[in-house]
C-alpha cells in the first residue's frame, strides 16, 4: 500500500514538473522576425553544376574569363544564377548593345570553330597553342609559314649561318594590349604531327641543333660561340639580338599571352564621359571628324577620324628609330543613353633620326568605321600620349542620316590628303571606303603642288538607258573669295561605278593656284527629276 502511494506521488511530481517546463518555455520571449524579407536567410537549395556549365567554364571561355569572374561563377549555387551570370558575361563584352546580336560572342565562337578546323592534330584545335592564341587574341596581322621546314638562313639576331629547321610558323601582331608592340610568336612542330608549340627561343626550330658541327651559327664557325650554350638555351649572340628575343622578354611575352585580354584603356574609358573639352594641365589637342556612308536601308557606315599634330607628341628612341605612341579610346552613346559601340586602338609613328624634323611637321591620323542605325548619338573620344601622359578629350554629338531608297542623296564630302584605289596591302586596314583608300585632311591645309582629294558617294542616281551612263550631272566648282576660279564636269571615268551607288573620286591639282582660302562645291543634279544636291568643303593652300 505504501509503495503504491509512493509511486503515484512520484509520477504526479514528474508530471507537474514537465507541465511547468512547457509553460515556462511558452512564456519565454522569442526573437521577432525581420520585417524586411531580403534580410532573412536565403532558403536556396544548392544545385550541383551540370556538364553544360562545366564545359562552358572549362572549355568555351577558358581563355578569356578573368580569375575574378571564374571565382564568382564557381560560387553560384543554382542554374538560374549561372544562366544570369553567362548572360551578363557576354553583355559586358558586347561592342554594340544596340543590336540584337552580340558581335563579340559570334566572333569568339567563330574563332573556336576556325581553330578546330585548322589546328586539330590528335587533340582538338582549341587546345593547341595556336588555337589558344587565335581564340584569345584574334587573327594575327601577318603569318610567316614554313609547313615543311627545310633549309633556313638565320637572320643576324639568331646568329646567322645556315641550318635545317622543323616546320614552324611566326605570327606577327602590331599591338596586343597588355603584351606589347611588334609581337612575334613562333610556333614549332618538332614531331611532324602538325601540333605546333610556342617556342621559348629561336633554337627550338633548329633540327640540326644536337648534331655536332652541323647547322653552325657564324659565331660557332668563327669559334667565338659555344654550341653547348645554345643547346642549354644560353644565347651568346647578344650583340645583334633584338630586345624581344632576350630570354626574359620571351618569357614575359609568353606569360602575358596566357592572361585573358581585358579592356585595354580602362582609365581612358573612365574619363571618356567628361564634359570639358580639355581636362588636365597637359592637354593634347586633336581634331575629330565624323562622316556618313550608306550601307543599306537601315545601316550607315559612320567613320570617326582622329588627327593630331606630331609636334605635340614626344618621340623616344626605340631600337634606333624615333617612336611616338598614342592610345585612342572612343565610346558611342545613343540619345537614349544606351551604349552603341566602343573602339580603342594604339597608334605608333616611326621616323629615323634624320627624318625626325620632317616627321614633326606631319600629322598622325587614325580612323574607325562603325555601322549604326539612323538616329542621334554622342561620341566621347580620349587620346593619350603614352610617353608624356598628356591627354585630350572631345565630346561631340552627331545625327546619322536616314537615306531614302528613292530620292537622290549623297554621302559626306571628304577632302582627302590621300586618295587612290586599293590593293592587296590595304585589305583590313583603315581609311578604306568602297574601292578607295581615303585619308581625310582634317586641318584642310595643302601645300602648293599637293593634290586635293575629293571623295563623294551618290545614291539612287538613275541610269540613262540610251547611253547607259548615269542620268546625273555633276559639276565641281572651285571658288576663292566668293569668285569662281575653276569649274569641271564629272566624266564618270576612273573610280566611278554604276548602280545604286556612284563614286566620285577626283584629284584637284594645286600647282597653278595661289595661296589662300578656297571652297569646293560639288553640285549633283538628277537629269530626270531635276533634284539638286549640293556638298561643299573648304581648304587652304600654303607655300
Amino acid at each position: 500500500m505504501f509503495k503504491a502511494l509512493t509511486s503515484r506521488f512520484l509520477f504526479s511530481a514528474l508530471l507537474l514538473t514537465f507541465l511547468f517546463a512547457i509553460s515556462a518555455e511558452a512564456q519565454r520571449p522569442r526573437d521577432q522576425p525581420s520585417q524586411d524579407p531580403t534580410a532573412n536567410p536565403r532558403n536556396v537549395r544548392p544545385e550541383s553544376m551540370n556538364r553544360a556549365y562545366k564545359r562552358w567554364i572549362d572549355e568555351d571561355v577558358a581563355y578569356i574569363i578573368t580569375r575574378e569572374e571564374r571565382r564568382a561563377f564557381m560560387a553560384l549555387q543554382t542554374d538560374e544564377e549561372r544562366e544570369n551570370f553567362i548572360e551578363n558575361f557576354w553583355r559586358r563584352r558586347d561592342p554594340n548593345p544596340d543590336t540584337e546580336e552580340n558581335e563579340f560572342r559570334e566572333e569568339y565562337y567563330e574563332r573556336i570553330a576556325y581553330a578546330n578546323e585548322r589546328f586539330t592534330s590528335g587533340i582538338p584545335g582549341w587546345r593547341t597553342d595556336r588555337g589558344r592564341i587565335y581564340i584569345a587574341w584574334g587573327k594575327p596581322d601577318s603569318i610567316e609559314s614554313r609547313p615543311a621546314g627545310g633549309a633556313y638562313e638565320r637572320p643576324p639576331w639568331e646568329g646567322g649561318g645556315s641550318t635545317t629547321t622543323y616546320p614552324f610558323e611566326v605570327w606577327f601582331y602590331r599591338h596586343l594590349e597588355g603584351v606589347g608592340d611588334g609581337i612575334e610568336i613562333e610556333f614549332v612542330d618538332p614531331t611532324g604531327t602538325g601540333e605546333y608549340r610556342i617556342a621559348r627561343n629561336a633554337n627550338e626550330k633548329d633540327a640540326m641543333l644536337h648534331i655536332p658541327n652541323a647547322g653552325q651559327t657564324l659565331g660557332e664557325m668563327l669559334g667565338t660561340e659555344n654550341r653547348a650554350d645554345r643547346i642549354a638555351g644560353i644565347n651568346a649572340n647578344t650583340r645583334y639580338m633584338r630586345e624581344q628575343d632576350s630570354p626574359f622578354r620571351r618569357l614575359e611575352i609568353i606569360t602575358n599571352l596566357q592572361r585573358p585580354p581585358s579592356v585595354r584603356f580602362g582609365d581612358l574609358a573612365a574619363i571618356a564621359g567628361a564634359d570639358s573639352g580639355i581636362f588636365d594641365h597637359n592637354p593634347l589637342p586633336f581634331d575629330l571628324r565624323v562622316d556618313f556612308f550608306r550601307q543599306s536601308d537601315d545601316r550607315v557606315i559612320v567613320t570617326f577620324t582622329v588627327q593630331t599634330s606630331n609636334k605635340d607628341l614626344r618621340f623616344v628612341n626605340e631600337g634606333g628609330l624615333e617612336t611616338a605612341k598614342l592610345n585612342v579610346f572612343g565610346r558611342i552613346t545613343a540619345v537614349s543613353g544606351r551604349r552603341s559601340g566602343i573602339f580603342e586602338d594604339a597608334i605608333t609613328t616611326y621616323a629615323t633620326r634624320e627624318e625626325l624634323t620632317e616627321a614633326r611637321d606631319r600629322k598622325s591620323v587614325y580612323q574607325k568605321a562603325v555601322a549604326l542605325t539612323p538616329g542621334t548619338y554622342r561620341v566621347d573620344v580620349v587620346v593619350r600620349d603614352v610617353e608624356t601622359g598628356n591627354r585630350g578629350i572631345v565630346n561631340q554629338g552627331f545625327t546619322v542620316p536616314r537615306y531614302d531608297d528613292k530620292l537622290l542623296s549623297t554621302s559626306s564630302l571628304v577632302l582627302a590628303s590621300t586618295l587612290r584605289g586599293t590593293d592587296d596591302r590595304d585589305i583590313g586596314g583603315m581609311f578604306i571606303i568602297g574601292g578607295a583608300k581615303v585619308i581625310p585632311n582634317l586641318e584642310g591645309t595643302y601645300r602648293r603642288g599637293q593634290e586635293v582629294g575629293i571623295y563623294l558617294q551618290v545614291y539612287n542616281a538613275r541610269i540613262d538607258q540610251t547611253t547607259l551612263r548615269p542620268a546625273v550631272d555633276v559639276q565641281y566648282v572651285l571658288t576663292r573669295n566668293g569668285k569662281e576660279v575653276h569649274r569641271q564636269a564629272e566624266d564618270w571615268a576612273g573610280l566611278s561605278d554604276s548602280g545604286q551607288r556612284l563614286t566620285l573620286a577626283r584629284l584637284l591639282p594645286t600647282a597653278n593656284l595661289e595661296s589662300g582660302e578656297y571652297e569646293i562645291k560639288v553640285l549633283t543634279k538628277d537629269l530626270v527629276g531635276d533634284q539638286v544636291v549640293e556638298n561643299k568643303g573648304k581648304f587652304r593652300i600654303v607655300d
